[in-house]
Formats: structure tokens, C-alpha cells, sequence
């Protein structure tokens, strides 16, 4: 029976070989796009899986509050990993390490710049790698020890063993290579190309471990299974407060799950708010959608040709055949197409995986030896076919063989208004889904166009080294006597990221009650200069010796304060006295999606290391660069030029945001182009049952416009059916995603009249080039049609 009717599925499939086709296309485009978008997903909710500890392991964070304005931290004090582990006997190691940092790693003439973190002994118990080369043991047992992945031993060694050999570390200390690991997996929150240990002999370490309040380091805690992380994180609040008093007002403490710190990443005002999970569900919702567009295809067109399939199931009722067979019958046939439509789109995706691995830079792949990988083509073949086969299996199994036998048989209504529904569907998806992509793109558009506050083009920023530092004023003049360079400053960080926050300085009349955070910049002099910032009230730093003890704040610092006449007034910050010089206009470092934070801009040229100059207008980027380049190098030979041009920087804060867009825009447009391919072969079929109606027409007189209109009204109003649910509907979720942003755009109601017109103009031209070649042919021959 099996072996029956799988051979009768496949006579009827190549039978029908403009039906099959049609439906074969449809669903090998679905299907593709379900397999890279799960590929995806199973590459972000399998985030960080691959640790031993994955259910064992927190973050240690914190709610700061300011003013009522709370944010979420996770830079701790350092000495606060050593009392967890000590005092709080549910935690079984706790761990402190730097945040990622870049590190100058050097063999003879190998030279690599590479990012890294120096950890606490346990670092190896919390966090599990592959040794390829030493043991977890005694990795890092040894202050002068250094860890190396794999191809980072690979780049500074060799294929020589580089156990006990020594990599000279930011050209100032030696480090001896004690292991080697396996890369780190793309889908690890932690990401290194070198681990180094704390050394505790070292005397600014020795008094960081007695500060309680300097909060500059992550701990990570891995607990004993079934441990209660309630009893912790009071345990960890009642510690830091022992140590820390003024902190008991200001910051609560809690441990974040390492199940979380991918998927649900974002805080706003102390409550989690998600954060890459949405997009995982929203991923995984389109991936579902555009499956089931391919399969209301499938329906329309099969419920479509009912009438040629009317006589077949006529016939086989009359022979025998009970309503189950015939179930059974169309489910295979719905099974088989999906079948070989998985087979061709394991094709598309092996050909298209390398562009879509750069799109959304990770390393997927599909992995045939896993049984995972059979047990979801199993589940999207027989979801597919089952899905797409359903309403046909049961339609056309329910045909009365006397009235199709008889000749009496008409599906009239009963065949038309399911398949109207469907096809509804499939535009209302249709529609939100181009709506959103418009929203999204608005969205990214407007918070692209913010003013930052200052003029990131031909702004380049260049990491220093001691060696800078110490020859920072002759490497300023030779670059300025290029006549390449306008002017040259230096800054803590980046103008694209912050190093420090800290509380709001005190000042007279400061409220008792007021708790505000602010941003905090050490600069040199041609600060707004080189950045191009405007300053509103007072002047700029000019590298006098007098400017030690002057401070520049921003707009947002003095709305803050409540100052009317900040220029000239006294602040203090930590134990120093300042005068403010001047006041400049906000600037974005951190996200361009909230507001600007309070900041403190002083003159200190000695913790001050990253050098930014602007280029002079007119000047080809890789011509300052050259001359750039030969000036480092002449001062700074033992470390590897590096630069990075600012504008591009500032758009990297949009990496997310654009991904999602683009990806977004690709599945959307997809969905949409399966939409016409069924639309299409459903107006061939609706226009070859009106062969003989448009063959009386044309002899009668009507023109191909009239026979255009009398085909396409249908659509139309189908198309218009779907415009009305799918605006409000779109509206809602787009007003819903709109409200996690500070900054966001109207809904623009232009935005659904233009989506409408084009599915109008689509759909016309979907159905009207049908119509045409129809309205072109010979009446006589149409007349004459069967």
C-alpha cells in the first residue's frame, strides 16, 4: 500500500509538471530561508553551551541608582571575589578579571596587537577550554605565565612547540607561554587570544585589593549545584555594604546567570528588558511565516485545479477507496514535494552559507554527522508537507462521486472563500511585514542622524604607548608639519567610548539628597579643536600649567546641577579643587539610542592615551595615513601601527540594529516575491477556467484594459481586504517596538500608503501580464479549448 502510493504521488506530481513546479520553487525558497534563519538561532540560543559550567556560573552586577535614574553595571571592586569565595559557602569558586583589553605580544620579530585578560587563579575551575598544549592546573599558577589560543601561538611561533618559551608582553615584561588552548567558540560571551594571571606582589595591586570603592574589574561566581542565588546575592549586598557603607544607598547587587548574559542582556531603569531574544523570537516567528506562505501556495493552487482532480477521486470512491486512503493520498503528495523541495534547499544554503556567514559574521554550518540536524529535516519536511497538504487532503477528499461522476459538480463558493482567506493571509504578512522593515530602517536612520556633538569625518584616532606618551609633543609637530594635519589632541578614550563614570562632583549648594552619575574625560589642550566640538560658554583647555585645575563640562552636567552661571564656579571632585572654564555642547561616546550622560572633561595629559588628529580637508585618506604611519613608527617602533577612522567607529554602535535590518529586508522581500509566485499561478489557473468567458469578450469587443480590469478587481479587493487588517495590526507592533527607544520616529501614515500602492502595483502586474498573454490569444482557439 506504502510503496502504492508513493508511486501515484509522483505520476501526479510530474504529470503536472507547471503545478509542481510552481509549488517546488515556492517551497525551496522557504524552506532555504527557515534553515539559515534557524541555523542562526541555534547559534544564539546555544551562546556560551559549550562551558562545562554553563548552569553554575553568574556574573556579579549591580542597579546604581542616581538621582532615581538607574543603570546596571557589572565593573566591581576588585577585593570582592576573594571575600564571596571566603564568606558565602554556597559559592564554590569566584572569580576577578580585568575587562578585555588589547595586549602587545611579542617573539623576535613576530608582532601581533591581541586582546586578552588578566584573571584570578580560578579562572580555569569557572571556565572550560580545551588544552591542546599544558594542563588548567598549572596554566596559571605563576605570575609570569601566560596563556595563548591557538592560533595566537600559532602567529607568534610557528609550528614550534611554544611551551616555557617567552612572549614579551606590551615591550615591557616577559611572560612564559604555560598553555595552550583551543580558539574560543564565535558563540562565547568571554572572547580572548591570551589569559594572564594577577600579580599580587605588584604594589598598585596590593593597594587596588584594599579598595572597596574603585569599581573597575568583573567577578564571576560559580556556584554549588542547587546553591539558592537569593541567599547569595543578600550575602553579597551585606558584604560589600560591610566594607562599603555609602554604598548602601546607591547600588543593589545581584548575580546574573550566564544563561542570560546573551539573550537577555539589556537593563533599563533596574528591570531586564531582553535584549538579543528578540530577535531570536522574531526570527523564528519569520521563519515560520514565510514556511506557511509557501504552503498557502500549495493550498490555493491545489484547491485551484480541483476541478481536474474532481474525476480522479470520482472514480476511485466508486472503486473502493474509503476517504482515509485518499487523505493519505494528497498528504503524499504534499510530503514528497516537500521532500524534494528540503533536497534542493540543501543546496541553496550549502551555496549561499559563506555570504550569509559574512552578513552576520559567524561561522555556521551545517553539520550532517549530528543527529540533531535529521531529526529537524525530518520535522520541516513533514511540518511542510503536512501544513501545505492539509486543507487540499481534506477538500478534495470530500467530493461526491455522483455529482462529479454526473457532471453536476460545482465547487462554487465552498472552493473560493478559503482559498480568498489564504490568500488575505498571505498579504496581511506581506504588508507588515515590508511596513516593519520601512519602520526599522527609519529608525536606524534618524538615530544615525543624531547630532553627536561633534565631527567624526576625517577624524582618526590612534591607541598610545609609553613610547607616545614620552615623545607625545615631537609626534605632534612632525605630524602637523605634513600639512596633512589640522591639529592633533589627546583623550583617556576614544570620543566614541567612555572609560569612566563616577558620582556627581560636590559643589556649593549641591542638593544633600542628589545622587547623579557622570561621565569622566582627561584630555589635552586642542581638545574641541581637534574634535570639532562647539563650546558654548568659556574656552578650551590652552596646555598651560594652570589648566591642571581646570575643568570643562558638558550641557547635559550643567542642566543637571541646576547651574545658570557655571563659568568660574569651584567644584570638587575627589579631593581636588576645580574651576570650571567652560562649558561644551553634549557629546555622544556611548549609545546613540539614550541620552547624553552628565560629563567632566579635565586637563591631564599624563592619563591621557589615545591620540586623535583631524585630517585637513581635501586630503586623501591614505596619503595622511602613509605619513602618519612613518611618524609612529619612527617613535613608536615596538608597537604595531593601528588607527581607526572615528566616523566608521560611531557606526559600529549601529552593528545590531543594521544586521537585524538587513536581514529583515532580505526574508521580507522573500516572502513577499513567494506571494507573487503563488498569486501567479493562481491567476493562471483562474484564467484558464475563463478561457471561453475572455474568448466571447474579445469577440464581442472588449479591450485587453477591460479584460485586465475584469480579472485583476478580484485580487484587488483581496489585496484591499488584507491593507485594512494589516495597517492597525502593523501599527501596533511597530508603536510596541518603538517604545524601547528615547529616540524614535513617528508611524507615518504615508508609510502604509506607499506599502499599499506598491502591493496594488504588484499585484496588477502579477496578474495583468496572466491576463494579457490570455487576452493576446485567438478567441477562435479559446472557444474551441476543452
Amino acid at each position: 500500500m506504502f510503496r502504492n502510493y508513493v508511486k501515484i504521488a509522483w505520476r501526479n506530481l510530474f504529470r503536472n509538471k507547471g503545478f509542481s513546479l510552481t509549488n517546488l520553487l515556492g517551497l525551496t525558497i522557504g524552506i532555504t530561508c527557515a534553515i539559515l534563519i534557524l541555523l542562526w538561532v541555534k547559534d544564539e540560543v546555544n551562546y556560551d553551551k559549550s562551558q562545562k559550567n554553563y548552569s553554575e556560573v553568574y556574573k556579579v552586577m549591580g542597579h546604581r541608582n542616581f538621582n532615581n535614574t538607574i543603570f546596571t553595571d557589572e565593573a566591581m571592586v576588585l577585593p570582592l571575589a576573594a571575600s564571596l569565595e571566603q564568606q558565602i559557602p554556597q559559592v564554590k569558586h569566584a572569580v576577578v578579571t580585568t575587562f578585555r583589553q588589547p595586549y602587545i605580544l611579542t617573539n623576535g620579530e613576530a608582532k601581533l596587537k591581541k586582546d586578552g585578560y588578566t584573571v584570578s587563579e580560578h579562572f580555569f575551575d569557572v571556565f572550560s577550554y580545551k588544552f591542546i598544549r599544558g594542563n588548567a592546573i598549572n596554566a596559571i599558577r605563576e605570575p609570569a605565565s601566560i596563556v595563548l589560543t591557538e592560533s595566537a601561538a600559532k602567529a607568534l611561533f610557528g609550528d614550534a612547540d611554544p611551551i616555557n618559551k617567552t612572549v614579551k608582553v606590551d615591550n615591557e615584561r616577559d611572560a612564559k607561554v604555560t598553555a595552550v588552548v583551543a580558539d574560543v567558540p564565535g558563540n562565547s560571551s568571554i572572547q580572548f587570544d591570551c589569559i594572564m594571571p594577577f600579580n599580587y606582589a605588584d604594589e598598585s595591586l596590593k593597594r587596588s585589593m584594599a579598595n572597596w570603592q574603585n569599581s573597575s574589574w568583573q567577578v564571576y561566581l560559580q556556584t554549588l549545584p542547587g546553591a539558592g542565588i537569593a541567599a547569595i546575592e543578600k550575602k553579597i549586598n551585606e558584604i560589600k555594604v560591610l566594607h562599603d557603607p555609602g554604598d548602601k544607598k546607591i547600588t543593589s547587587y545581584f548575580a546574573f546567570p550566564m544563561s542570560k548574559w546573551r539573550l537577555y542582556s539589556d537593563f533599563k531603569d533596574g528591570k531586564n528588558v531582553g535584549g538579543m531574544i528578540e530577535y531570536v523570537r522574531l526570527f523564528t516567528i519569520i521563519a515560520i511565516i514565510i514556511l506557511l506562505i509557501a504552503c498557502i501556495n500549495f493550498m490555493n493552487l491545489s484547491t485551484a485545479r480541483s476541478e481536474k482532480r474532481a474525476k480522479e477521486v470520482g472514480i476511485r470512491k466508486t472503486l473502493g477507496s474509503e476517504k482515509k486512503q485518499l487523505v493519505i493520498q494528497f498528504f503524499f503528495e504534499s510530503i514528497i514535494l516537500a521532500l524534494i523541495s528540503f533536497v534542493f534547499s540543501i543546496l541553496a544554503v550549502y551555496l549561499l552559507l559563506p555570504a550569509f556567514n559574512t552578513l552576520v559574521e559567524k561561522q555556521l554550518f551545517l553539520d550532517f554527522t549530528q543527529p540533531q540536524f535529521w531529526l529537524a529535516a525530518f520535522a520541516i519536511i513533514v511540518f511542510t508537507g503536512v501544513v501545505a497538504g492539509s486543507y487540499p487532503a481534506i477538500y478534495l477528499s470530500s467530493f461526491s462521486p455522483i455529482k462529479v461522476l454526473k457532471g453536476t459538480f460545482n465547487p462554487g463558493k465552498n472552493a473560493v472563500l478559503p482559498r480568498h482567506f489564504l490568500i488575505v493571509g498571505q498579504f496581511v504578512i506581506s504588508i507588515l511585514l515590508i511596513s516593519a522593515t520601512i519602520i526599522v530602517y527609519q529608525q536606524i536612520n534618524l538615530v544615525k542622524n543624531r547630532a553627536t556633538g561633534y565631527n567624526p569625518n576625517n577624524l582618526i584616532s590612534i591607541p598610545g604607548s609609553p613610547e607616545t606618551q614620552k615623545n607625545y609633543t615631537v609626534i605632534k609637530n612632525e605630524l602637523l608639519q605634513t600639512g596633512l594635519i589640522s591639529s592633533v589632541t589627546r583623550t583617556m578614550s576614544p570620543i566614541t567610548e567612555i572609560y569612566w563614570k563616577s558620582p556627581a562632583p560636590d559643589w556649593t549648594g549641591k542638593p544633600a539628597n542628589l545622587n547623579l552619575i557622570f561621565t569622566g574625560l582627561t584630555t589635552d589642550n586642542d581638545f574641541t579643536k581637534t574634535m570639532g566640538i562647539k563650546v558654548l560658554q568659556g574656552k578650551d583647555f590652552s596646555g598651560a600649567a594652570v589648566d591642571s585645575s581646570s575643568v570643562l563640562l558638558n550641557a547635559a552636567a550643567v542642566q543637571a546641577m541646576n547651574i545658570k552661571d557655571p563659568v568660574g564656579m569651584q567644584i570638587r571632585n575627589g579631593n581636588k579643587e576645580f574651576t570650571v572654564i567652560g562649558v561644551v555642547n553634549n557629546i555622544v561616546m556611548e549609545s546613540p539610542f539614550t541620552p547624553v550622560d552628565p560629563m567632566m572633561a579635565f586637563y591631564n595629559p599624563d592619563n591621557s592615551n589615545w591620540i586623535s588628529m583631524r585630517l585637513n580637508r581635501d586630503v586623501q585618506p591614505q596619503q595622511a595615513l602613509t605619513a602618519i604611519e612613518t611618524v609612529f613608527k619612527k617613535y613608536n617602533p615596538a608597537v604595531p601601527f593601528e588607527y581607526r577612522f572615528v566616523d566608521k567607529e560611531f557606526q559600529r554602535k549601529f552593528l545590531t540594529e543594521d544586521l537585524i535590518s538587513k536581514l529583515a529586508n532580505i526574508f521580507a522581500l522573500l516572502a513577499i516575491f513567494i506571494c507573487c509566485i503563488g498569486l501567479a499561478g493562481l491567476a493562471s489557473f483562474t484564467i484558464i477556467k475563463r478561457l471561453r468567458e475572455i474568448g466571447v469578450r474579445k469577440v464581442l469587443g472588449a479591450t485587453i484594459q477591460q479584460l485586465l480590469l475584469l480579472i485583476s478587481k478580484e485580487f484587488l479587493k483581496l489585496v484591499a481586504i488584507a491593507f485594512i487588517i494589516a495597517v492597525p495590526l502593523t501599527w501596533w507592533c511597530m508603536h510596541n517596538w518603538l517604545l524601547k527607544y528615547d529616540y524614535r520616529v513617528n508611524i507615518s501614515i504615508w508609510v502604509f500608503a506607499i506599502v499599499g500602492i506598491l502591493m496594488l502595483l504588484l499585484t496588477m502586474a502579477v496578474v495583468g501580464l496572466n491576463t494579457i498573454s490570455a487576452a493576446m490569444r485567438n478567441p477562435v482557439k479559446s472557444l474551441k479549448a476543452d
